[in-house]
């Protein structure tokens, strides 16, 4: 395809997404959900990183007791907390020089500066543990993000190509709660969940491999920079190549922004154009290679195992991918 009939359908793509963001955030739904999401507790910086690092995918955060008494929830029997940084002020009792309001200190009458003792309070932190949504069970919490369960045209054959083209390697596993799949940087693999749908396979397979391409620094970018990039990506590529995941991604940006603006998906369009724009190139280039070959006997379905083809297996190297994006 034409360069400026790919730019024209890309132009057309991101404004539906604009469009289709915006209608969320008019909705009775979108008002529901931030009914619930005002009783969480808003994390600092740090502690957001520190939830980041020990459990990438978390997204709806909360101690133990107040899953049970302010959302009707209970955790699941072993899972494992992830520890944040609570304030803990520490009260000291210090003897400190009194000073007069020329800021001189005041004296007694042997010449010796007069001494109070004085309570002050210093900060400090202790380890508190809390616990991801993924991680509890009961009462629905609200959400504006709908599951996709459509079929994908020449799905085994899509996934194939995705293998191919991601940075590192991909797996199916069976994954708790609503998560759908993540990226782990330090293993360099991409998780997904097993029981997904078409759609919802495909829609996560590429926003985990946008994360592999964009986010393999930690601390870089914020976390919702990160995720609204990702979902971008996906449904621009998805859109593309005719899948519909409007219901899921719209609703997905939409939570992660929390602002009608949407200033993440400003800041990075070009991100997320470039980054659309080469993932749909190196898709519609492996595709036909693929189409080339044919399958030898025996060769077992795709489909069945998550498998694919032997040569499939092995990644694109990084660096190979980085080039070939940067170079867009």
């Amino acid at each position: 395809m034409p360069d400026y009939k790919l730019k024209e359908r890309m132009n057309g793509i991101m404004k539906s997404l604009e469009k289709g963001i915006r209608d969320v955030f008019e909705s009775g739904r979108y008002e529901a959900y931030l009914d619930t999401m005002s009783r969480f507790h808003r994390y600092s910086v740090n502690n957001t990183l520190l939830i980041y690092l020990q459990k990438p995918d978390a997204t709806l955060v909360a101690g133990y007791r107040s899953w049970q008494e302010r959302f009707g929830r209970n955790v699941k029997k072993g899972e494992k907390s992830i520890h944040i940084l609570a304030p803990c002020p520490v009260k000291q009792e210090m003897i400190k020089d009194v000073y007069d309001e020329n800021l001189s200190p005041v004296l007694d009458s042997d010449g010796n500066p007069v001494q109070e003792h004085k309570e002050v309070i210093l900060p400090a932190f202790k380890p508190v543990p809390v616990f991801d949504v993924s991680q509890t069970e009961g009462e629905p919490i609200p959400s504006i993000v709908k599951p996709l369960d459509g079929s994908v045209e020449d799905f085994e054959e899509m996934m194939e190509t995705l293998r191919r083209v991601s940075p590192v390697p991909i797996t199916f596993l069976p994954l708790p709660g609503a998560q759908d799949g993540y990226y782990s940087p330090g293993e360099q693999k991409i998780v997904l969940r097993t029981d997904m749908g078409n759609e919802q396979t495909v829609c996560a397979a590429i926003h985990e491999i946008t994360h592999a391409l964009l986010h393999t620094k930690i601390g870089e970018k914020s976390p919702a920079t990160m995720e609204v990039e990702a979902e971008s990506v996906a449904y621009t590529v998805c859109k593309y190549f005719g899948i519909e995941t409007g219901e899921n991604s719209f609703g997905y940006i939409a939570a992660w922004s929390k602002d009608r603006e949407v200033p993440q998906l400003k800041s990075s369009l070009e991100t997320i154009t470039r980054t659309s724009s080469d993932l749909i190139d190196r898709i519609e280039t492996t595709r036909e290679l693929l189409l080339e070959r044919q399958p030898y006997e025996g060769e077992s379905e795709w489909s069945e195992q998550y498998g694919g083809m032997e040569e499939a297996t092995q990644p694109l190297e990084k660096k190979e991918v980085s080039a070939a994006w940067s170079g867009r």
